[in-house]
């Protein structure tokens, strides 16, 4: 048995996860009354969770869960509640959060809860990108501002880890960053560029809130801030210039409501826009 045990940590010090979840789930199999069960069981999820096979760490997680202190805050909770809500077993995931010790808004299907707002580290054609997010429940977040990367979009619902990797600080509040785990639900509201004029910040503020107020999403690019993976992982300070004159933004709207909104804002003195384009 202990040697089981030496083989399992072995290939887990090698990141060897597929192997190091058999014998982990190998060795809760053949020993169901070894005090160490519980932390196999984990294991073997975890194992599974970092290989992102979803359906192998909900299966594992299930009995690692039922290994666990209810309302401990135990781990083995929280990672069973990610596997099902990728999966969309709502009833298993409420379960997984209230085990965890989360209260939940009441219902049986998704959860819609305000659980405020953070950061996720979004993966893009090109690398990462780190954007805001409004989180809907424990793991599930609504991207709320325009990713810079066009192979990503302004609302789409992603699952993120639960350990942070960096913090943004916005004045006196501090945000948690959180690595994506997959993308749930895609947007339909593709990436517009234009190149916008204006006198005053208000002016840019207020196309901002135009787009806002039908739901689209807007982004000045000269907010956009190019870091290392140490610096992005660290704390950043966030801080928005004051921006007048030409600006290079991006736009999260149908190309037809994006003309609208642009002509409206342009009517009043000191704007102007052109060269509306599919960003790239």
């Amino acid at each position: 048995m202990e040697d089981l045990v030496e083989q399992a940590r072995a290939a887990w010090r090698a990141e060897d996860w597929a192997r190091s979840a058999e014998l982990y789930e190998q060795l809760a199999t053949l020993a169901p009354g070894d005090p160490r069960i519980g932390d196999w069981w984990y294991d073997a999820a975890l194992a599974h969770k970092f290989r992102r096979d979803w359906p192998q760490a909900y299966r594992l997680g299930i009995p690692a869960a039922a290994s666990a202190a209810r309302g401990k805050q135990d781990p083995a909770f929280w990672n069973l509640g990610i596997a099902a809500t990728i999966l969309r077993d709502w009833a298993t995931a409420r379960d997984a959060w209230a085990g965890f010790g989360i209260a939940l808004p009441p219902g049986d299907g998704p959860i819609e809860g305000g659980f405020g707002k953070a950061c996720v580290r979004l993966r893009t054609e090109d690398g990462h990108e780190v954007v805001w997010v409004e989180r809907l429940c424990p793991t599930r977040a609504r991207v709320v501002n325009v990713p810079f990367d066009p192979s990503r979009r302004y609302g789409e619902i992603v699952v993120h880890d639960g350990e942070p990797k960096g913090d943004r600080v916005v004045g006196d509040r501090t945000y948690r960053v959180f690595d994506e785990l997959v993308l749930f639900e895609p947007s339909a509201l593709p990436t517009l560029a234009v190149t916008v004029t204006v006198a005053t910040p208000a002016d840019l503020h207020a196309l901002g809130q135009a787009l806002d107020a039908r739901g689209y999403g807007f982004e000045p690019v000269a907010n956009g801030e190019i870091l290392c993976k140490c610096c992005s992982e660290g704390t950043l300070t966030q801080r928005r210039e004051e921006l007048t004159g030409r600006q290079q933004c991006l736009v999260a709207a149908p190309a037809q409501q994006a003309c609208e909104i642009l002509g409206a804002w342009s009517a009043q003195p000191g704007r102007a826009w052109t060269d509306l384009h599919a960003a790239s």
